[in-house]
């Protein structure tokens, strides 16, 4: 199964590659175990949005910048409005990073 690295930008993604970085530039971990690692969060992380999450959330805004490169979409909004069953939030500026699931399957 392929998977995207898009979840490695979040914080616990940046937390965790921060972490391997610095085991591997200890000796604690071996660079081809802290890739590993890597690949093991990306399909961790692709799958437990895909079977734990059943929220649904409502995102409106002014279309600043849009972009489609690889089989991903990018999606830059201004004032946005994002709603869900019991919250809504305005926010200035919201970054949209969608690609296609059945890509993750072949």
């Amino acid at each position: 199964m392929a998977t995207f690295e898009l979840y490695r930008r979040s914080t616990i993604g940046m937390c965790l590659t921060e972490t391997l970085d610095e085991m591997v530039q200890n000796g604690t971990l071996s660079p081809e175990l802290a890739i590993q690692v890597l690949v093991q969060f990306d399909k961790s992380m692709a799958e437990a949005l895909e079977t734990q999450v059943k929220s649904k959330v409502s995102i409106k805004g002014h279309l600043h910048t849009y972009r489609f490169c690889d089989n991903v979409w990018t999606f830059m909004l201004q004032d946005a409005v994002i709603k869900t069953d019991d919250c809504q939030e305005n926010v200035g500026r919201v970054k949209i990073v969608a690609c296609d699931s059945k890509l993750l399957t072949q």
